[in-house]
């Protein structure tokens, strides 16, 4: 038969063998909805990582994936094949990192569908630097707008390499004749962290303007975006 003695031993049995992470997990999560904005940036990872990788302490993966890709930002933009290349960082894992990139640049992109973009321009250049401010190739993008300057679709045209991406004026027309666009806002990233415009820059951005006056397409601004922060064509006075 069994005494009180005999459950509280059993009790503190049950207490010893629970891994030392499943408290931690609880008080982390309870901190989250009190205080979201109390949490350091590893903890936040470490939330993300707990759906993922429920039976693991996740505290030193989370602190190392945020040195490797030197912060936030650059971690949860990160591309899937790189992340995976880290020890303890599985598809799956990818995945849940970038489930949230794409729905956080995707609730940001829905602000300006279908209005006029350039009434939210402080916004827009928010929505640009995060999405493409952080990536590690360059890439060529294109807000396509309406005659009321609404944004009908935002779509890359094009990807290269570190520090090139092609773009070719005619397939851009050619592109926005098929969504019924009458301007566009080009805009293309520096992994370099450098946001000021090379004069490569500028010649292609002469061309696309010059083909668009074919078709009465009128180009707003040239956007170069970089984890630094952004520069417009039209403010440097070269549109």
């Amino acid at each position: 038969m069994l005494d009180f003695g005999d459950f509280e031993e059993m009790g503190e049995k049950k207490a010893q063998d629970e891994p030392h992470y499943k408290g931690h997990r609880q008080r982390l999560r309870e901190r989250f909805l009190n205080a979201p904005d109390s949490l350091q940036d590893y903890e936040l990872i470490e939330l993300l990582l707990f759906m993922a990788i429920p039976r693991k302490d996740v505290k030193p993966l989370a602190k190392d994936l945020l040195n490797r890709f030197g912060g936030l930002p650059q971690l949860m933009n990160a591309p899937i094949e790189e992340l995976t290349k880290i020890k303890g960082v599985s598809e799956n894992t990818a995945a849940s990192i970038k489930i949230v990139t794409v729905t956080a640049h995707r609730m940001m992109k829905r602000e300006f569908l279908n209005r006029p973009v350039l009434n939210s321009w402080t916004r827009l250049m928010d929505y640009c630097v995060s999405s493409m401010g952080d990536e590690s190739k360059e890439h060529f993008r294109i807000l396509f707008l309406n005659k009321k300057n609404e944004l009908i679709a935002d779509e890359i045209q094009g990807s290269g390499t570190v520090d090139h991406t092609p773009a070719y004026p005619r397939e851009i027309m050619k592109r926005a004749l098929e969504l019924g666009a009458t301007a566009l806002i080009l805009m293309h990233n520096h992994p370099s962290g450098d946001p000021k415009p090379s004069q490569a820059d500028i010649d292609l951005t002469r061309h696309i303007v010059r083909a668009g006056e074919t078709f009465d397409i009128v180009i707003h601004d040239h956007i170069i975006v970089s984890r630094n922060g952004y520069s417009s064509f039209k403010s440097l006075g070269i549109l």
